[in-house]
């Protein structure tokens, strides 16, 4: 454990003007306020505040974060409140701990509303203060470097949350050392097994290329020294366990096949320098076509800056370099906590750095979004660095997600060039609205006045910005013609039992009966009729008398006949009606244990998916046409049949292997289906019987851990 006094010299070495008494009073009244509480570890609970300012200080921040970093949990785990911080310490650093304090109360494990909610009340605090989200993250970091003395339940609940929330977060601010050690630990508690199996893989093959790596390290500082190119340091590194899980998993790849495996990393001293260092390397070995990145003139817009190309040696070895500047590399690694200024009194850093160009406009982007699930989805997006660089015919850079489409390009330059959109041209040649934009590519978007977003862009289009404009244009659409729709079908019900639709459906009368069923408008009521979320006879019984109907339909057996259509969906009900045709969808087959969610389908009834299910964003444009459903504890629990796609080694047994594993977790399969590329073995289809969510999840744990299996995924029945 680091001592104070040891903190103290790090931050005098970075930093001779900090205010050091500020942070001895904070220390003693942190170890004051904690005095007597111990952590699951069995430490002292100020191990904690203290390690949690370590990291702070690596990171070189200055004195009130520090500060802030030392009292983070004094309000939220003892009685101190925080005006008595704000007297004790001032109003600067007791803003950075009550905005600590608010984010560490969130729960992101609850209710997509409450989710989305607490993800703006983040967002929120990070534009206010980015302090605030740094001594946060600082806290996670060391909470997960000591996760393993909690509860299991606990462990898993932290390890994803950390991969949701946090390191996204840190990724987006360009923290790569931080985010990668947060995706590391995370990754360790949530697939023990996996991560096991690829350490020793990686493990042998990191021993296997050592010498080779320490020979081409020595092969480039020589040929740079005769080139005269000034070099900082050339050192060679592996690439990360979750970043190599991941791009198995993304690829369906074995290790072999990973080509940026090792990386050799060149610090220069100027950008000059990297230039001509790229020129070296390309003389002495043969680049890959197609690897060739240049993040120095196209910065990521996490601010990361540097050149990367993929060579083979001589002998056939594949490897990586990134060339950098030392203010680059430290960027690189620091993000945001790089650029901080260390003059006390102001507060964070400077408003119009990228990162805070960012947050205003995520902020701004996700204030049209009430969807909260819509919500959620957009801010994975935004939290990711932008991998694709497109230009317009001008030369203008325009950065978009991997998979955007020209209908992205559109919406990116204006909101009015999206909505008229008709056409693109890529490089010169005109192309689909639904092709993938790559790296390089020069767009020219094809406009026409008067023209209209289409439903079918929602497949297509990846970005927020995108996605809300097209979904706005499309609420509106759509709730004129369930409007429309509502009111004939009330009509229609009212012709039925002979009475005068005229006289009915009076503003006044109407009024009231909207008003009597929750809403406020008059078309509300009837959009709700229109999209099935609301009975037209439901209507009807508030605006006539009951003794007036001559008419009386039998529910009762309209409800058998729609019970009877609906067969195994009988599972699931709908919230608040009883007489819904209920259909599972085919694309995702939700189990029981799954959270679902429901569509309205014009005449189908409704459509029920898994919340996971890719789909879901798309279909879910209007909020309206969304319907709460849940699994219907009393009927029958059944079962369900899976089906599960995996991607395989070719090696003698394997099948009679997974079939066993199978059996041994009480599962019967229906079908398997093995399938070869170029006369070997890589994939593996089968059909299970599964009870529900916790016993699909023991199959894919028990699947996982057959030697030769390299991925395991559910599939569309």
């Amino acid at each position: 454990m680091i001592r104070f006094e040891d903190l103290l010299e790090k931050v005098r070495d970075y930093n001779p003007d900090a205010d050091l008494e500020l942070l001895r009073r904070a220390y003693v009244f942190s170890a004051l306020e904690h005095k007597g509480q111990v952590r699951h570890s069995g430490e002292p609970y100020l191990v904690h505040p203290l390690e949690v300012a370590t990291i702070l200080t690596d990171m070189k921040m200055d004195a009130v974060t520090i500060a802030a970093g030392l009292l983070h949990d004094v309000v939220e785990d003892t009685l101190t409140t925080t005006e008595r911080v704000v007297q004790t310490f001032g109003r600067e650093v007791a803003h950075v701990v009550e905005g600590v304090t608010k984010i560490s109360a969130i729960t992101f494990s609850s209710s997509e509303e409450r989710q989305a909610e607490n993800f703006r009340k983040m967002l929120l605090a990070m534009v206010d203060d980015i302090r605030v989200i740094l001594v946060k993250l600082a806290d996670r970091l060391h909470n997960m470097r000591t996760l393993n003395f909690l509860p299991e339940d606990r462990r898993l609940r932290i390890a994803q949350e950390t991969l949701d929330i946090y390191a996204p977060i840190a990724n987006r601010l360009g923290m790569a050392k931080l985010k990668n050690e947060l995706e590391e630990l995370a990754f360790r508690y949530l697939e023990p097994e996996a991560y096991d199996v690829l350490k020793a893989k990686v493990e042998r093959r990191r021993k296997a290329s050592e010498g080779v790596v320490e020979d081409l390290r020595r092969t480039i500082v020589a040929k740079l020294r005769d080139a005269q190119v000034p070099v900082v340091e050339v050192d060679g590194r592996t690439k990360r366990l979750f970043s190599i899980h991941e791009k198995l998993r993304r690829q369906k790849i074995d290790l072999d096949r990973v080509y940026d495996f090792v990386a050799l990393r060149i610090v220069t001293r100027t950008i000059k320098d990297c230039y001509a260092a790229l020129g070296i390397i390309h003389q002495t070995w043969s680049p890959v076509p197609g690897r060739i990145k240049d993040f120095i003139a196209m910065p990521r817009p996490n601010g990361y800056q540097s050149l990367h190309t993929s060579v083979i040696s001589e002998s056939g070895f594949p490897f990586e370099v990134q060339i950098r500047t030392e203010e680059m590399h430290l960027r690189a690694e620091e993000g945001i906590a790089a650029h901080w200024k260390y003059k006390e009194g102001r507060v964070g850093a400077e408003r119009d750095e990228p990162y805070f160009v960012w947050l205003r406009q995520l902020l701004e982007w996700q204030q049209e979004v009430r969807d909260p699930q819509e919500f959620i989805q957009n801010l994975k997006i935004d939290l990711y660095p932008e991998e694709v660089y497109t230009f317009t015919p001008k030369g203008q850079v325009k950065p978009l997600p991997r998979g955007a489409t020209p209908v992205d390009f559109a919406y990116s330059i204006h909101t009015d060039v999206g909505n008229q959109c008709v056409g693109a041209r890529v490089n010169g040649r005109m192309v689909p609205l639904r092709t993938h934009l790559k790296n390089g590519d020069i767009v020219e978007i094809v406009t026409q006045a008067k023209h209209k977003p289409s439903r079918d862009w929602m497949s297509i289009v990846v970005t927020s910005r995108a996605r809300n404009k097209v979904k706005q244009y499309l609420e509106g659409e759509e709730k004129d013609r369930a409007v429309e729709l509502g009111r004939r079908l009330l009509e229609k019900e009212l012709r039925r039992f002979g009475l005068n639709t005229r006289t009915l459906m009076s503003d006044p009368e109407l009024q009231r009966v909207a008003a009597e069923s929750g809403m406020q408008k008059i078309e509300e009521m009837l959009a709700a009729i229109g999209f099935g979320k609301l009975q037209a006879r439901h209507v009807l019984d508030k605006l006539v008398p009951n003794e007036e109907l001559k008419e009386r339909p039998t529910k009762g057996v309209v409800s058998a006949v729609r019970r009877a259509l609906a067969g195994d969906n009988e599972k699931i009900k709908v919230r608040g009606a009883d007489d819904l045709l209920v259909v599972r969808a085919r694309c995702c087959n939700p189990i029981r244990g799954e959270k679902i969610v429901g569509y309205i389908t014009r005449g189908k009834g409704v459509s029920v998916h898994s919340v996971s299910c890719p789909n879901v964003t798309n279909l879910l444009y209007t909020a309206d046409r969304r319907i709460e459903v849940e699994w219907d504890r009393g009927a029958d629990q059944g079962g369900y049949t899976v089906a599960l796609a995996l991607v395989v080694e070719d090696r003698k047994g394997l099948l009679a292997e997974i079939s066993a594993k199978i059996a041994d977790v009480n599962t019967n399969i229906t079908n398997i289906e093995a399938k070869t590329h170029d006369g070997h073995l890589d994939r593996m289809d089968m059909t299970l019987e599964i009870r529900d969510l916790k016993h699909l999840e023991k199959v894919l744990k028990s699947l996982r851990k057959v030697s030769g299996v390299l991925g395991v995924e559910r599939a569309p029945k």
